[in-house]
């Protein structure tokens, strides 16, 4: 019996989810969100709980010296494959480690990075006060710290889209679901996190909405075409948008949000 629990899901996530509509407009909102904030490259990035590398590599792509670390070997495996159809520049600025979350301090041995990211994990803890301490501890002064997870306060936004209207009355006292992958996931709210960042030495700078129109579309049945490069671009501005603004960002349901780790006193 494996203990990969990923094992049977790396397909499903890595090839089909990413490959969605959804998942482009996804990996597009936060990358752009994430570069309103990163330091120039060739800036460090640790990203915990990374899969398949779908969010990090486009960064070491642009140039950032990327850290991958993930407990699955499912995942890392995926993560291999895709990481050999990059550029042989592109691989040499990734390194793959295997290991949890909770675990990343020792991991990559006390190493402090410039930036940290823990994108689509939290919601799979039964608590994220032990991962999010494990960030903050990573981020080097003055790093920034970039995490996205569901949204506890739009728990009812699927079920009610999906006509559940049970499930959708339950969902406004909810804290959890079982999300599109079948999987049980908890769901945080923006203070919370920002309570534990700032325990951890980190300040919270901004917070976005990740999607909205294209969740609304995907579940109300409407069919969106990935090859369709100009209505994706399209979509992916409207989104990028919508997550800056009020009242929209508050009804994503997953959110981003992004702080800064204390700069070391300076000694005079």
């Amino acid at each position: 019996m494996s203990d990969d629990s990923w094992a049977g899901l790396a397909d499903l996530f890595a090839d089909e989810a990413y490959a969605s509509v959804k998942g482009r407009v996804r990996t597009y909102v936060l990358h752009r969100q994430l570069l309103e904030h990163l330091p120039a490259p060739p800036a460090t990035v640790l990203d915990i709980g990374g899969g398949a590398g779908h969010q990090s590599f486009p960064l070491a792509h642009a140039g950032y010296d990327v850290t991958l670390l993930d407990p699955s070997p499912a995942m890392l495996d995926k993560a291999q494959q895709r990481l050999q159809r990059l550029p042989e520049e592109t691989r040499r600025r990734v390194t793959l480690v295997r290991a949890d979350g909770e675990n990343a301090v020792t991991a990559v041995d006390g190493r402090r990075f410039d930036a940290v990211l823990c994108h689509g994990v939290l919601g799979y803890l039964e608590q994220p006060e032990p991962l999010v301490d494990q960030m903050c501890r990573c981020a080097a002064p003055g790093g920034v710290v970039s995490i996205m997870t569901g949204n506890a306060r739009t728990l009812a936004v699927r079920p009610a889209l999906e006509r559940r209207w049970e499930d959708a009355l339950a969902a406004f006292d909810a804290t959890g679901e079982i999300g599109v992958l079948g999987v049980a996931t908890r769901a945080d709210t923006v203070e919370h996190l920002s309570a534990l960042l700032q325990n951890g030495g980190v300040t919270p700078l901004q917070w976005y909405g990740v999607w909205l129109f294209t969740d609304w579309l995907d579940f109300s049945g409407t069919e969106l075409d990935p090859a369709d490069e100009q209505q994706v671009a399209t979509i992916a501005a409207v989104e990028l948008e919508a997550g800056r603004r009020d009242p929209y960002r508050q009804l994503s349901r997953p959110f981003h949000l992004v702080g800064r780790k204390e700069a070391a006193p300076q000694h005079i």
